[in-house]
């Protein structure tokens, strides 16, 4: 999904002032969460004393903005007696600290995050994933760079989020190429200061997802050195905690297809939909129209084979010691394909 967008101007702080300040930000969203969420709770308990259910949706700017901004979820369950409500995030781990302190009940989320908030014990449970993207994430260097190939980046300086999809597309790329994990150098930057530290050349490679990813071809004219297409399916996902799917699964279903028909209007208007998408991300077009044109479009309820692919990140996140403990993704499975088994 989307990411924090970055600044218009490269990040001037120190890099190594990066994780207190990502840390400092953290803290921050948590207590404003703890603050905020037994406000939407009592919101919530209201509207079910009057008989009336709601839907509590965490967003990012988004695939979920153009939803919201055209209200067709809110007609479908209208009929229902359910109310919607949203809540904007700039984040997809914080929302999943909102799924976890009961202030929302559904968003949408990379494949990464779900990971740690299952570690974490979190009640999370996934009510849909997209179709495989893996052309959303890449490696990028310098036009100009001598890395030439996969093989080209032993020893090499490499930015990317760590514990982030990218992260476990760059592990199996280097597997995929007979290098190992630790043949890198691996330099742990959020976008806005990997960004930085690319243009400054403070980095050789920058593993990166869209649209950040369009955004450093179209303005720093970076070279694509290899996506995940082969490697990782790069899917995104939306996620409910268990106690909502329990009680409500027409309203998730319901939300699942509402989700489904931008998809499909977006896969046959790509040129109309990056326009939309360029005005809710504060994007030139050109950056969204080449993020569309590689996106593969599709929502799609989550079955085994799909969790066996997050198994593969979670086991592949531990195995790094990224998350302290073993986990079994059917403790997230979808309400429905538990009763199924």
């Amino acid at each position: 999904m989307s990411k924090p967008l970055f600044p218009s101007e490269p990040a001037k702080a120190a890099i190594s002032q990066t994780t207190r300040r990502q840390w400092l930000a953290r803290t921050a969203g948590v207590a404003a969460l703890a603050a905020s969420g037994s406000l939407w709770a009592q919101q919530a308990g209201q509207g079910a004393a009057q008989g009336q259910r709601v839907l509590r949706v965490g967003h990012q700017k988004g695939w979920l903005s153009i939803l919201k901004n055209r209200g067709t979820l809110e007609k479908r369950l209208s009929p229902l007696g359910v109310a919607v409500r949203w809540v904007e995030f700039n984040a997809g781990p914080v929302q999943l600290e909102a799924l976890n302190v009961g202030s929302i009940d559904f968003g949408d989320v990379g494949e990464a995050p779900p990971i740690f908030a299952q570690a974490a014990g979190a009640p999370l449970v996934y009510a849909g994933a997209t179709v495989a993207r893996p052309g959303l994430e890449a490696v990028i260097v310098p036009k100009n760079s001598a890395i030439r190939s996969v093989a080209d980046l032993k020893g090499k300086r490499i930015a990317y989020n760590k514990g982030s999809n990218v992260h476990y597309f760059l592990v199996k790329l280097l597997e995929k190429h007979g290098l190992k994990y630790g043949d890198v150098q691996s330099v742990f930057l959020a976008p806005a200061d990997a960004r930085a530290a690319f243009e400054k050349g403070a980095v050789d490679a920058w593993v990166i997802w869209d649209p950040f990813l369009a955004a450093a071809q179209k303005s720093l004219d970076a070279r694509l050195l290899a996506d995940a297409k082969g490697v990782a399916n790069n899917r995104a996902y939306y996620f409910t905690s268990r106690d909502f799917a329990t009680r409500n699964a027409d309203v998730l279903r319901i939300a699942i297809e509402e989700i489904a028909v931008i998809d499909a209007w977006a896969s046959k208007n790509k040129s109309a939909a990056a326009a939309e998408l360029s005005q809710i991300l504060g994007l030139d077009s050109a950056v969204t129209e080449l993020y569309l044109s590689r996106t593969e479009f599709g929502t799609k309820a989550v079955n085994s084979e799909i969790l066996a692919e997050q198994q593969k990140i979670a086991d592949t996140f531990f195995d790094l010691k990224l998350i302290p403990k073993k986990l079994n993704l059917l403790h997230a499975a979808p309400i429905d394909l538990v009763a199924g088994r």
